[in-house]
Parts: structure tokens; sequence; C-alpha cells
């Protein structure tokens, strides 16, 4: 196996590394300062997408850094999922970064169902859209009523009558339904078929927002935040009726549909955990040089020159697992790779968490302000820890195959 980059990932890197300094770090503090302070006195109906955002997206088009996550050369970049990893680390470095490159989650996942699976209808319909960066979309599966880490557990349904489906259900952490620009909800529901095992007993189904029956609650805070102006919502379907063709590769295929989803998804979240892991890593180092405290740099105390060593030990262990899985993907397919999929959403997360940890103890107080991005770094470690399936269901995942390799054996 080789992890060396090709010389279109490199590249690729080097031109979003560029900018990123020159577009986007300068502007980022500023950025995030005014969407908090905008939120004060409003209601999440009332959030609003700064100009530069829809700016930044058109330098970011212009110079071809754009859907560099979708390996496909005539709808995307065309690079593999282990040459887009390495991109994925870059735009890690910034909360920002991801949603200019229109490389932002829900929307990549979203984008690699419908281009996927999608039929031409609805590929016109919403890719193209998305592709373009003109809507944004949301991801509805988790639900408030059982334990969503086993999916079987669902609730909602989608109920095929005649040439209709029909949606019922409670649905949560539906991130990015609370932007102005999000029109469409791929929603997971269970569509009962006696004649059909128990992984063809659901679907997904394209919901314009705008539909009647469609009634978003709430917007969910992740540690106090509401990660405006895209929150995390709790929605409710009452009998959402549509036709057939909003389902995405016909009735009972959601399951088959979620794993093909969540294989390149989790790489693409692991890969901007170890990026912001380098940020974390390299804004530990400046504090902890530059600053003095009982007559020494902070880096010459409390054992943070180990701190730093482990930081680095971890970060490149990191991201070893990752290109690994992304190669292997490449190579056998998510179902080969399940192992290693599960592995490193484990391993980079957890990872994250403990470096951003160690990055706002040499921070002080300032570490868990909004002066600097670590506060926002470990939110999305802490999210991560949860979002795809929990650190235990992948566990789980992991041990399952090990044993079943042994008893093989």
């Amino acid at each position: 196996m080789d992890f060396e980059p090709s010389p279109r990932a490199k590249d690729y890197v080097k031109r979003v590394r560029a900018f990123m300094q020159e577009h986007i770090f300068p502007v980022e503090k500023q950025h995030w300062a005014e969407i908090h302070d905008a939120r004060h006195g409003g209601d999440w109906r009332e959030w609003k997408i700064p100009p530069r955002v829809e700016a930044l997206k058109a330098k970011a088009k212009a110079q071809g850094l754009w859907n560099m996550f979708l390996p496909d050369a005539e709808w995307g970049a065309g690079l593999s999922i282990l040459e887009y990893a390495q991109v994925a680390e870059e735009t890690g470095r910034s909360l920002m970064a991801p949603e200019i490159f229109n490389c932002s989650a829900p929307d990549t996942g979203n984008m690699e169902v419908i281009w996927r699976y999608g039929s031409d209808e609805q590929k016109q319909r919403w890719l193209k859209p998305l592709l373009e960066g003109e809507i944004r979309s949301v991801f509805c599966m988790t639900e408030p009523d059982v334990a969503s880490s086993d999916a079987t557990n669902m609730q909602a349904t989608a109920t095929v009558e005649g040439d209709t489906v029909v949606l019922n259900g409670k649905k949560w952490w539906s991130s990015g339904i609370g932007d102005p620009r999000c029109k469409v909800a791929i929603f997971m529901g269970r569509t009962e078929d006696a004649n059909r095992d128990r992984k063809h007993q659901h679907s997904q189904v394209l919901v314009p927002l705008d539909t009647p029956g469609v009634e978003i609650q709430r917007m969910l805070p992740v540690l106090g935040d509401f990660d405006e102006p895209h929150g995390h919502g709790e929605v409710h379907f009452k009998n959402v009726r549509l036709p057939l063709s909003a389902i995405v590769k016909g009735p009972g295929m959601g399951f088959e549909i979620a794993q093909g989803r969540l294989g390149p998804g989790r790489i693409h979240h692991c890969m901007r955990a170890i990026g912001a892991a380098e940020q974390s890593l390299d804004l530990a180092i400046d504090r902890g040089t530059r600053r003095v405290a009982f007559g020494k740099p902070l880096i010459d105390l409390g054992g943070n020159r180990e701190r730093i060593a482990d930081a680095r030990i971890a970060i490149d262990q990191c991201r070893l697992l990752t290109l690994y899985a992304a190669w292997k993907m490449d190579k056998v397919g998510a179902l080969a790779a399940m192992t290693e999929i599960s592995t490193i959403k484990v391993a980079a997360p957890l990872m994250l968490q403990q470096v951003v940890d160690m990055a706002m103890q040499i921070h002080g107080a300032g570490g868990v302000s909004r002066d600097f991005a670590l506060s926002g770094f470990f939110a999305q470690a802490r999210m991560l820890r949860l979002a795809d399936g929990p650190d235990e269901v992948h566990r789980a995942v992991i041990a399952r195959i090990e044993m079943a390799k042994r008893r093989a054996g």
C-alpha cells in the first residue's frame, strides 16, 4: 500500500492551503463573532448567512476548489477517497472552510446518496443545485423517543399508499435544518414489508421542506451553542404526502443506501478531525512558547513538552489509520473495510478531544472562550463521538468481525 499523495492530491492540498491562508483565516474570527452577536435577541427563523460566505464560495469555485469530495470527474473533482482524505485534513483546520469549498456535512453525504442511488429526476431537481452550492440539505434519521444507535428501533414511517408515500414521525439532531438555504431533507423511515428481511424494511425519501406537514419545532444547542446559522433541529413529519418518485432507489432500500453513504462520510469526518487536531497543536505550541509564567515559557512547565509529544504521536497514528481505511475503501469497497472504518470513527474523534483539551489547558481560561477555535473544535470532537454511530456501536462492530475471524480460523 502507498499513502504518498498523488500529484493531483498534492496540487489540491497546496491550492486549498493557499486559499485558506489568503481568504479564510483572516476573516474567520470576525465571521463567527458576527454570527454569534446577531443571534442574541432573535430566534432561529431570523438566522442569516453573512454575505462573505457566498463571496468566498464564488472565489473557491472560480479556482476549481469545489466539490472535491465527489469521486466523479463529471459531477465533482474526480478525486479518489484517499486523494480527497488529504484535502479534507487541510479543510479541517477551520470550522468555516468546508462550506466554502462546498465540502461540508451533511451536504456531502446527501449529495453522494443522490449521485450514487438517485434517479435522473432526483439528480436534476436536487443534486445539481446542491453541487452548485445554491441550496443546502439535511439528513433526518435520529429520533427523540428511541435509542437511535440501533437503527432498527426507528419509529418514523414511510408508508406506501398507491402512487404516494406518506411520512410520519419525529426526528431530531437534524444538522443544518436551521440554515435559511436548506431546502430538502432525506428522511429515513420504516416501510414494512412482510416479504422482505429486516434490512429491507426502511426507505429514504427526498422531502422538500416546504411540503405540508413538515414542522420544525426547535433548534438544539450543542454544549450551549446553537451552531448558528445552520443549527440542529427537531422536526416533526405529520402525514407528509409525496409521490413514490421521491423515494431514493425504491421502497425498502434505506439500509443499503445508509451503508453506502456512511463509509466515505466517516473518512471525511475523521480527516477533518485530524486537521482540527493539527491546528489545535499549532495553537498550543504558539501559546506555550509565547506566554511566560513563574519565570518560564508555559511550554517548559508542568510536563507540557511531553503533552506536545504525545499529541504528535496520537495525531500521526490516527492519520495513518484513516489513510489506510481510505486506501482500502478505494481498493475493495466499504463492506470489506468495515473494521478500518469503525476503527477510525472511534480513534479520530477521541484523539481530537484529547488534543484540544490539552491545548485548552495551555491557553488557560482563553481556551474555553470564543477568542480561539478550540471550543468549537472540542464541541466538534465530542459530538463526533455520537454522530454516525456512537463509539460503543463501532467497537461492537470491530469485536464482532474479530470474533468471526477467530471462529473461521
